[in-house]
């Protein structure tokens, strides 16, 4: 991680197949274009690639959640539960179709608890939204049998985990669809950009339709601007020189997870030297995508003491509970109900009532858990002197 490390000739020749053409846009223009559809091509790819029925492209994988969270029907009075080690999109997009984001704990996994999940379904739950965090599976199977014991569609937040697999399926096809995130930091990048996958063509359709303003992209003699629409929607258009740059980035990626995962097994074996150490717990180890190395310590004075070596060394890894976009207990903003909305909304209803309040102890397994652990991003090229110079702090810090 991420892709931005081998872009390359191969992303240079899918652009220039674009601006020859002019058209930046991925609908229309059929004679100026001639026949160049990146986007179209992009999603046909990462459906093969994903081994689903359908792909949707996007412009981040924030709009991805929301498409999807749209499409599904989830609206104002639901709940949707997600977890609360994620990033903030997440939530931000729970929020923002009006539904009310409720958060489980994690596990050794460092993805959502399936126990605590049975907790929190209650009958104004819509949906399920586990997050396969840092590049590894969450606990999907379990996960998928409760929300069948309950009649919940399953949207698996695949943002961080492009080319994840479980028994050599890929993550995102477990459930009614799957997301994934594109931006400058992913395996896969695009710049910006996002994906959903579903094997529901009808799922599909509504996302398609919603995600250009309701447009329903059927053939019709005025063009564009002649459509009919079903329902109201946004516009979440990726444009051709992503799509373009998604193509060529698709190609690469088993190569980049490859890379990644030996890079990944020399920082598991010298971190093997610090007493007490454990490792986060892989669902599929072969399908992990490698993205980053986690690890736990005995405890939040063990993992600080740790830490303070490796920082010293040149080489500080990161602590999730001291971390502001992805731990529940540090997201000051929904915590403190802060908004722009002059009615306070969506923590407050018109008039002044609460609407949502979130109690920042609420999730004490998650929080015992990231205060012990530390995790490296793992990158594609890293290079020889850099690694070794993990190692050898990981090594160093034996004796902290």
């Amino acid at each position: 991680m991420p892709g931005y490390e081998l872009i390359g000739e191969e992303e240079k020749r899918e652009i220039m197949d674009v601006l020859d053409t002019g058209v930046l846009f991925r609908y229309e223009f059929l004679d100026q274009r001639r026949g160049v559809f990146k986007v179209r091509q992009f999603e046909e790819r990462f459906a093969a690639y994903c081994g689903a029925g359908h792909a949707q492209a996007v412009t981040s994988g924030t709009a991805a959640l929301k498409v999807a969270l749209s499409a599904l029907g989830i609206g104002p009075g639901d709940e949707v539960i997600t977890q609360g080690f994620t990033f903030v999109a997440t939530w931000e997009a729970i929020l923002e179709v009006g539904a009310e984001p409720v958060f489980t704990e994690v596990d050794e996994t460092l993805n959502m608890d399936p126990a605590d999940l049975r907790r929190k379904i209650t009958a104004r739950t819509k949906c399920i939204v586990p997050v396969h965090m840092l590049g590894a599976q969450a606990r999907i199977a379990e996960i998928m049998a409760i929300a069948d014991e309950h009649g919940l569609p399953v949207l698996e937040d695949t943002a961080q985990a492009t080319g994840a697999r479980i028994g050599g399926r890929h993550l995102g096809t477990f459930g009614r669809c799957g997301t994934f995130s594109f931006d400058p930091v992913k395996t896969l990048t695009t710049g910006e950009g996002g994906m959903i996958i579903t094997n529901d063509e009808s799922l599909w359709r509504a996302m398609s339709e919603y995600h250009d303003h309701g447009h329903d992209h059927q053939v019709n003699p005025g063009g564009r601007g002649g459509e009919g629409r079903r329902f109201i929607g946004s516009n979440y258009r990726m444009m051709e020189l992503q799509g373009a740059i998604g193509l060529a980035q698709l190609a690469k990626v088993d190569g980049m997870i490859a890379a990644q995962k030996g890079h990944k097994n020399r920082l598991r074996e010298a971190a093997m030297a610090i007493p007490g150490v454990g490792f986060r717990q892989l669902v599929d180890e072969a399908g992990d995508s490698a993205t980053h190395f986690a690890f736990f310590l005995r405890d939040r004075e063990h993992c600080q003491r740790v830490n303070e070596v490796l920082r010293q060394e040149g080489a500080g890894a990161i602590n999730f509970s001291e971390n502001t976009w992805h731990y529940y207990a540090r997201w000051e903003h929904l915590l403190g109900g802060k908004t722009l909305a002059s009615s306070g909304y969506p923590f407050f209803e018109p008039g002044g009532r609460r609407r949502l309040l979130y109690d920042p102890q609420a999730l004490p397994q998650t929080a015992a858990l990231l205060q012990r652990t530390l995790v490296y991003p793992v990158s594609i090229r890293m290079s020889e002197e850099k690694l070794a110079q993990m190692c050898r702090a990981l090594q160093l810090a034996a004796k902290a």
